[in-house]
């Protein structure tokens, strides 16, 4: 009988390089970050920006829309809510920990807890348990973290594919890209479907706000992303956010009665 152990491919070495990776980018973010931005200048590029948009809303409509609608009508509403649950629960130690580069330990511990839960009892994510034990979940990210440290939010910018975000977010998100949890996987192809379906996941969650946009959409868009994005960082001290009403977990629970157009 041979006792010759199989070698498994450490993955120490892509995860402390991306950890390294991340930091240098969060010290540069720190120096080069705007200190403020007043109100008329929250969107210096608008011009720029609205190109972008329209790129970015031909491509929603052409193809990331049609392709929500068909997964709301093909996917059984309890599959994708298991979709959806894993999804969340996959990310759950990336929220614990901006929660603790905020200081917020008690809250890091709570979601820590919330992922050991979900992923044992929960069947890895699918089911969520942890909420009906009132482990209550959080959203905190690196453009969270930054903005808490004291960088300012920056000028407002469209990125293409990404849509409406600040420079601070934007950076955030960047520094995100090195603790994505599908790094885990070595596999190429494993990465780039748990990231399509995330996408999806994404965009059928907001089919139900598209019934909501009036006027001008691209300011429409951009002002209730802002906001959204105060609430956030201030932790729901925002007054008269348009996605917490009732109204609108009401046109979302509608999904599933829209024809695609």
């Amino acid at each position: 009988m041979s006792n010759h152990k199989k070698t498994v491919k450490p993955l120490k070495g892509r995860g402390a390089a991306s950890v390294s990776a991340a930091l240098r980018v969060t010290l540069i973010a720190l120096l080069v970050m705007p200190i403020a931005v007043s109100a008329e200048d929250i969107d210096p590029w608008e011009n720029i920006n609205r190109k972008s948009f329209a790129v970015n809303d031909f491509f929603d409509r052409i193809l990331l829309r049609p392709i929500a609608k068909g997964y709301t009508k093909v996917v059984p509403r309890f599959a994708r809510q298991g979709i959806h649950n894993a999804l969340v629960n996959f990310g759950t130690p990336v929220v614990a920990l901006n929660q603790l580069l905020q200081g917020k330990g008690r809250s890091a511990l709570s979601d820590t807890g919330r992922f050991a839960v979900n992923t044992t009892l929960g069947i890895g994510g699918l089911f969520d348990p942890a909420t009906k034990m009132g482990m209550v979940a959080h959203n905190e990210d690196f453009g969270q973290t930054l903005q808490t440290w004291g960088v300012a939010p920056g000028p407002h910018i469209v990125l293409p594919f990404r849509g409406s975000t600040t420079v601070t977010d934007a950076v955030g998100s960047l520094i995100g890209t090195f603790t994505n949890p599908a790094l885990l996987f070595s596999d190429t192809q494993t990465r780039v479907i748990i990231t399509a379906v995330s996408v999806i996941d994404l965009r059928a969650g907001l089919l139900g706000a598209d019934a909501l946009v009036s006027g001008d959409k691209y300011l429409f868009l951009r002002d209730a992303v802002l906001q959204r994005r105060q609430f956030l960082v201030n932790d729901g001290e925002v007054e008269d956010d348009p996605f917490l009403s009732d109204d609108f977990d009401d046109d979302l629970d509608e999904e599933d009665d829209w024809e695609v157009e």
